[in-house]
């Protein structure tokens, strides 16, 4: 989604950074795997499958030339594997505070799936690895970093089984962002989004039901563990880098881990169009705040923020640097 024009009057003030490229902190994965929890009996070949699929929604799809056939792309295969140090912790990200589940347990929710693709793929996901839009593979705020689940699609009965190795979606109302190959299976590629259902998978148990822990999603963490609580507090001290400049900035999200920030800076850059080289990643303390200017004033600032909140639904918060 590209920024409406009114915005970009706001650039005179403002000079662009660039956060340094983090290293990437991945998880060491065993090589045994238990057997896969049930998965639903493979989708019937579409006729002519794979045909012109062109852009795809908003211009995501793979063009009229995929690499990959997805009708011949399995469902992912729950295995166990160590959660990720870091991307599982307490997180904001858009104005609102997302709490992810630290231990592999029963999930149950309901909502609008979307899908992301090319101008994605090749990108650092939340889990420090590469995202593949022809893999079975999606984003959620919540479910442990990495597990599985199954995505059902009610409206036609297909049924898929992801691994969660990224965050997202942050709208409101939003369940689970698929690669572009599950939404193709799910047929919800031409649309862009979809009424879903997930449910988690245990590895070696067959999915089992839970109430929607949708509230305890956006509930705050404990005290004493709860870096979100200090983002509308008084102005970070910053870790000076060469890239950096003084202003005012708009905060769009703070994360403990810092592929999950780039995961998010990726995401916006790609929304906020010509406003992207105002992006940047900056290191304080334990967090790693995604922030976007400077502006040279509050004022202005304040507009931008206001643009932002009506335009694109984001909740900035102001900081000064």
């Amino acid at each position: 989604m590209r920024f409406l024009l009114p915005l970009l009057a706001l650039l005179v003030a403002a000079c662009g950074s660039q956060a340094p490229r983090p290293t990437i902190d991945r998880a060491e994965v065993p090589a045994v795997a238990v057997p896969p929890a049930p998965t639903s009996a493979p989708a019937p070949r579409r006729s002519g499958a794979p045909a012109k699929f062109g852009g795809g929604y908003k211009d995501d799809g793979p063009g009229d030339g995929p690499t990959v056939d997805p009708d011949t792309v399995p469902d992912a295969v729950p295995r166990i594997e160590p959660l990720h140090r870091f991307a599982n912790k307490p997180y904001s990200a858009l104005g609102r505070d997302y709490v992810p589940l630290r231990e592999l347990t029963p999930y149950k929710g309901r909502g609008i799936g979307s899908w992301y693709g090319r101008r994605y793929h090749g990108q650092k996901t939340s889990s420090g690895e590469i995202y593949d839009m022809y893999g079975m593979t999606a984003a959620h705020p919540i479910l442990p970093i990495p597990s599985y689940a199954r995505v059902t699609n009610p409206a036609n009965g297909r049924s898929v089984v992801v691994r969660i190795n990224d965050r997202g979606p942050f709208h409101a109302g939003r369940e689970i962002d698929l690669s572009w190959t599950a939404a193709y299976k799910l047929d919800y590629l031409a649309q862009g989004r979809a009424l879903v259902e997930v449910e988690s998978i245990l590895p070696g148990q067959a999915p089992a039901a839970a109430p929607s822990p949708q509230a305890t999603a956006l509930a705050p963490p404990p005290e004493d563990e709860d870096p979100i609580a200090r983002l509308a507090a008084a102005p970070p001290e910053p870790a000076e880098t060469p890239g950096d400049r003084s202003g005012h900035y708009l905060q769009l999200g703070a994360f403990g881990n810092r592929d999950n920030a780039e995961s998010l800076r990726g995401r916006l850059a790609r929304e906020l169009g010509e406003l992207a080289p105002m992006l940047s990643v900056h290191a304080a303390g334990p967090l790693f705040r995604v922030q976007l200017g400077p502006w040279a004033d509050a004022a202005t600032a304040r507009q931008a923020g206001e643009r932002l909140r009506q335009d694109i639904g984001m909740e900035p918060v102001i900081v000064q640097r």
